[in-house]
């Protein structure tokens, strides 16, 4: 099944947080949207899966955490992280295999935009997270995660992306970043990797990504 984005209908702002099912039901990131372990619970039950197995996180910004704790109340599930937190169970790193629904991914350290910040590259799907996004209103057909705050690299993130695009298979078919719209190559021009290297072309001129940078 695909993957679910139960932080579709959130009014305030928040990550993209993804359900995927399958044979370890996952959910990637848990967004800031109140109420989304009772969106989580619907979408479990509508695809007929018994129960939450794990939650991968792609990093731990606030908007990608905020519900964290109440997903891991409601629903007995492992937590996968990178950096430490008082309610991880799997610590994960560069290299690492996380199966993700029924896909089996790669972890990719991918700092920059977050120190702790990993993709999880699949054969058909890349979670991208924060690191690299389709839209976000700077650019619209391939962009690249913030690094103008305290304790963020422009540099470290485009080598970053160089380290996503060197895990990718060429049957990736679907990018599922952090914000902004899911990106499949049968609904667009490009190749998923042809995206990322747009926003790593846009990210190398080192200039600033909002005006206001």
């Amino acid at each position: 099944m695909e993957p679910i984005t139960v932080t579709a209908d959130a009014e305030e702002f928040t990550c993209n947080a993804y359900l995927v099912p399958g044979e370890a039901p996952t959910l990637v990131d848990a967004g800031t949207m109140p109420g989304v372990e009772d969106v989580i619970a619907d979408a479990l039950d509508e695809a007929g899966v018994d129960g939450l197995d794990r939650v991968v996180l792609t990093h731990q910004h606030h908007d990608h955490v905020g519900e964290l704790d109440a997903v891991l109340d409601r629903f007995d599930a492992t937590l996968y992280a990178n950096a430490s937190h008082p309610r991880r169970d799997v610590a994960i790193g560069d290299g690492d295999e996380v199966l993700v629904g029924d896909e089996p991914c790669e972890v990719v350290e991918s700092p920059g935009h977050a120190d702790d910040h990993v993709a999880l590259v699949g054969d058909e799907r890349l979670y991208s997270g924060d690191v690299v996004v389709y839209n976000d209103g700077a650019f619209d057909d391939g962009s690249f995660g913030r690094t103008d705050m305290a304790g963020q690299s422009r540099e470290a993130l485009i080598e970053s992306l160089h380290a996503i695009l060197d895990a990718l298979p060429d049957t990736v078919t679907a990018m599922y970043p952090g914000h902004g719209d899911v990106y499949r190559a049968s609904d667009g021009p490009d190749t998923v990797r042809e995206v990322i290297e747009r926003a790593t072309e846009r990210a190398e001129r080192r200039e600033p990504k909002y005006p206001d940078e």
